[in-house]
């Protein structure tokens, strides 16, 4: 089965649009997380967070009141960065949504790894993050390989669509016989693919989308996007990358 990997987004909300389906896979991970940051000070989290007083207060009013079983919203709809929004998945169709459900993993330093529609909270919490706590640092030390477990099952395909602060969690740990591709935005810049941080996010959304609505099975597929000013460069792919180029 083909499998979608993607980012998080920093900025999240609460909505009632859709109910979530069901509660995180690693939920006894996330809640041990939280409780780890319930003893931190407000000092130390704003340290490990690298965000400023607003924001840091913001987030630790959060976590004083944090509830991770209930006024949940679907992890599709609860992230709202440029990703999202070129996604717009809150008009997806029916199909689109079962497309992505079956389909798609959203990777988190908090939740680990979450499907569409499993139900979640605001919170902050990138997976570079680091607690600098004795029986606790590195988040990627923390999820090991439970992240590429889950996301990897049934697998027979990977799409990357996922920052390299993200995907590392799970193309570390990948095997052999499961193939991957990772989709790259970029643009011809003196004859090198560059990507450009705001650009390739947009694209990504928009790749989501358009694998949804195609219900993509395979790479040959993805090479059809055509969204954004992007084409598919043959000349600049292989079996590991699919670049797609502005014109």
């Amino acid at each position: 089965m083909l499998k979608i990997i993607i980012s998080p987004a920093k900025k999240m909300n609460e909505t009632d649009i859709l109910p979530p389906e069901g509660l995180p896979h690693f939920l006894e991970q996330t809640e041990y997380l939280l409780g780890q940051m319930k003893q931190m000070t407000p000092s130390e989290l704003q340290e490990m967070w690298k965000c400023n007083d607003k924001i840091a207060l913001e987030n630790v009013e959060r976590i004083t009141s944090m509830n991770l079983r209930e006024r949940l919203t679907p992890a599709i709809l609860a992230y709202e960065g440029i990703q999202y929004k070129y996604m717009a998945p809150a008009v997806f169709d029916e199909e689109a949504y079962r497309y992505l459900q079956n389909h798609l993993y959203i990777l988190s330093g908090f939740y680990g790894a979450l499907r569409p529609f499993d139900g979640v909270t605001p919170y902050r919490l990138e997976m570079q993050a680091r607690f600098h706590r004795q029986d606790l640092d590195s988040l990627y030390d923390f999820w090991g390989d439970a992240i590429a477990g889950e996301v990897l099952a049934g697998c027979s395909l990977l799409v990357n669509l996922a920052s390299k602060e993200y995907s590392k969690a799970v193309l570390k740990y990948l095997p052999e016989n499961i193939s991957c591709v990772t989709c790259v935005f970029g643009e011809l810049i003196d004859g090198k693919v560059k990507e450009k941080g705001t650009y390739a996010k947009m694209a990504r959304g928009e790749m989501v989308r358009f694998m949804a609505e195609q219900k993509a099975e395979t790479a040959e597929e993805l090479k059809g996007f055509d969204r954004l000013g992007y084409r598919f460069a043959e000349m600049y792919s292989d079996e590991k990358n699919l670049v797609f180029l502005k014109a």
